[in-house]
């Protein structure tokens, strides 16, 4: 039960808060109030037809969308607004647009004081859903879409990355003798993880594991710190892991061991979510945030940023990590924009690990690209 309790939670926080929502003025969810007036969208220097790609674009080797370096410009505010962002952790290396957007000054070009939280998904959430807090880099993880269904005004507005090619951040298992990466029985295997059956891995990790006759209902889970998952595949607590960046290094090139997959190349699996007071009670502090983490990752991040050496000795610091662990995994492709389906695609897996009932999400309820659209000039 251990793998159920952090969403069992977040599901009994999330029923308080939408209780508690349900009387506050100006929370509107989408369908619910009356349809907010269009807005302006005109042509944005140095974002022109490379800014925007179609989302129905799967091909793994989809070009990023990107303007050029320093586009979108800052287009400050009226009036200073402070924003405040929850995140999980601000050492994981996805969350570095965020943490050099702060400490880059972009988000002050554009006339906002952004706050970075350290917050757990379950207690970010139901504050988001309130408006306490103003967005969440997180991502569409089952109780999200729980939540949605419940009536909350929490709408996926941005990506945040999708792995190098060369990366093996995902699903490794410990071989049985006579089995190969091509030929692994995954049924009735016990599996390391961080991450619950609610989590957006899901997704990635049911199409590894029903490639090798498995699947989400076949295998069981054991929840295990960031410290020791890879010790309890090594030494037989479990049978397989979901292995991160930079921990699958120190079992690659072992034959004992096989990479059956990770997350798909080219479809993020998160990043930024808003809430009822960007999406509606002030939408141009939204586009004005999301117009600076589009610049920062067009100025910083908009290739290989690891080859230079001096920046990544400032994401080091910025991230608290060892300058060589960071250098020792390919750069993330950082993207802004959303693919079409994948929140079905992530209900799908959900609906298969047991943790998500009812009818999904239609992704028109559950992602919203117009403010991302905007911020480059693309009209939808």
């Amino acid at each position: 039960m251990r793998t159920h309790t952090p969403f069992i939670r977040t599901v009994v926080l999330l029923t308080a808060a939408l209780l508690g929502a349900a009387g506050c003025a100006g929370h509107e969810s989408g369908g619910t109030g009356a349809p907010a007036a269009p807005r302006t969208v005109g042509p944005v220097a140095g974002c022109g037809p490379g800014s925007w790609t179609d989302p129905a674009d799967l091909a793994p080797d989809r070009k990023a969308a990107r303007c050029d370096k320093g586009a979108p410009a800052p287009r400050p505010l009226a009036k200073k607004r402070k924003i405040t962002v929850a995140t999980g952790t601000l050492s994981a290396e996805y969350v570095a647009p965020l943490q050099v957007a702060v400490a880059k000054g972009e988000f002050a070009k554009e006339g906002l004081d952004v706050e970075l939280k350290v917050l757990p998904t379950p207690d970010a959430l139901p504050l988001l859903a309130k408006g306490d807090v103003d967005a969440q880099w997180a991502a569409p993880e089952a109780a999200v879409m729980n939540g949605v269904n419940g009536g909350f005004d929490i709408k996926w507005v941005a990506g945040n990355f999708s792995p190098d090619p060369t990366s093996k951040s995902g699903l490794w298992v410990r071989l049985k003798d006579g089995e190969s990466a091509d030929h692994v029985e995954m049924a009735g295997r016990k599996l390391g993880t961080m991450i619950g059956k609610g989590s957006v891995i899901a997704y990635p990790m049911d199409t590894s594991l029903k490639k090798h006759g498995g699947g989400l209902d076949r295998i069981s889970f054991q929840q295990l710190g960031s410290a020791d998952v890879l010790t309890a595949l090594q030494n037989g607590g479990v049978d397989s892991a979901w292995l991160l960046d930079p921990i699958w290094r120190k079992v690659d090139g072992d034959r004992k061991y096989a990479f059956l997959g990770g997350q798909p190349v080219g479809e993020p699996l998160g990043g930024l979510l808003f809430g009822p007071t960007l999406l509606n009670e002030d939408p141009d502090a939204g586009v004005a945030f999301l117009r600076a983490y589009i610049r920062t990752v067009n100025t910083y991040f908009a290739g290989d940023y690891k080859s230079d050496p001096g920046f990544v000795a400032e994401l080091a610091k910025l991230l608290k990590t060892d300058e060589a662990t960071l250098r020792s995994t390919p750069s993330m492709r950082m993207d802004w924009e959303i693919r079409k389906g994948t929140t079905d695609r992530l209900q799908q897996a959900y609906a298969d690990a047991g943790v998500s009932k009812g009818t999904p999400v239609p992704e028109t309820k559950a992602v919203d690209r117009a403010m991302y659209a905007e911020a480059v000039g693309h009209k939808l």
